[in-house]
């Protein structure tokens, strides 16, 4: 499929994505205003909403099929894909906690895309090219800046913590990216964000339990910002992305990754009053520049040649 060929719709879809993904850190700390739950619970009640939003949509849709067929050939890898979107998530809430909205943010999605960079041109047994070298070192430049900010600005209680759990989220959503494309071209998208967001709020319901602290909350505002996680950010923002790539390429991940960081860190600018300084602020532009030069780099798509198929779908699990 040709860049020519590709419909805009595709990019509007998944630009709203990340959109979305980016009210997520502002919507946590709505949350923590109103009602003392952890992080963890908070992370297990967005992706117990959000399995049960898409379990109805399965219904409705009429995707039985699609999921027993998903259950039946590959119940593994899908619900380790579930385990890893949740820790994720929580490493993410975490970071947020910690470190702030922005830095928590630009650190955990800066990082994923170049990971897979990188692993990608391993698996290949490629050189990476100096451009790529150039993307990688941006990049890492960039969150050494963004580190350093938040460790002297203080957005947060424990900014080094808070960086470090940004760090293993965007590690673990890297891999389970990777993981990810090995069936997301042979899987219904809706079938298997069902089983993997079922897989991955089962998994955080001990760990919540672990976690300690309240498991429940009367407070209306909570309720209605974590039903707006589960719906808005997780199952809504899902259909949005895997609908988008039936259209466009595996790019447009890249394009959803861009736009989260960028709306995060305008909320937490207009409502948060979180500022990183100047030294931040060049750090988030070199950032989003390593991913932006990542994002037209070829290879995710390199590998083993596979005969064109107008149903090939890919992309962040």
């Amino acid at each position: 499929m040709t860049t020519s060929r590709l419909l805009p719709i595709g990019i509007v879809q998944v630009s709203l994505a990340g959109v979305l993904w980016g009210t997520g850190g502002i919507t946590l700390e709505v949350i923590r205003d109103y009602a003392e739950l952890s992080f963890v619970t908070v992370s297990g009640y967005r992706m117990l909403i959000a399995a049960l939003v898409l379990l109805a949509a399965v219904v409705v849709l009429r995707r039985g099929r699609a999921l027993v067929a998903l259950l039946r050939d590959a119940p593994g890898t899908a619900c380790v894909m579930g385990v890893g979107t949740g820790a994720y998530q929580a490493f993410y809430f975490g970071s947020v906690v910690e470190v702030g909205v922005t830095v928590a943010t630009v650190v955990s999605l800066g990082l994923a895309p170049v990971l897979l960079t990188a692993a990608e041109a391993l698996r290949d047994r490629r050189h990476p090219g100096g451009r790529r070298v150039l993307v990688v070192a941006v990049a890492l430049a960039g969150l050494v800046l963004v580190s350093v900010a938040a460790g002297g600005t203080g957005t947060g209680p424990r900014p080094w913590l808070g960086v470090l759990l940004a760090v293993g989220s965007g590690a673990t959503y890297a891999a389970t990216t990777a993981l990810g494309k090995t069936i997301t071209h042979r899987t219904d998208p809706l079938a298997l964000t069902t089983v993997a967001t079922t897989a991955g709020a089962l998994a955080l319901v001990p760990a919540a339990l672990v976690a300690g602290g309240p498991l429940t909350t009367d407070d209306p505002v909570a309720i209605g910002a974590m039903g707006y996680l589960g719906v808005m950010t997780m199952a809504l923002a899902y259909g949005l992305l895997y609908a988008g790539l039936r259209t466009t390429t595996s790019t447009a991940a890249v394009i959803a990754s861009l736009l989260e960081p960028v709306t995060a860190a305008i909320v937490a600018a207009l409502f948060l009053d979180e500022r990183v300084g100047v030294l931040g602020a060049v750090g988030i532009v070199l950032v989003l520049a390593a991913v932006a030069g990542a994002g037209r780099e070829p290879v995710a798509e390199s590998g083993p040649a596979v005969p064109a198929r107008p149903d090939v779908r890919t992309g962040p699990a």
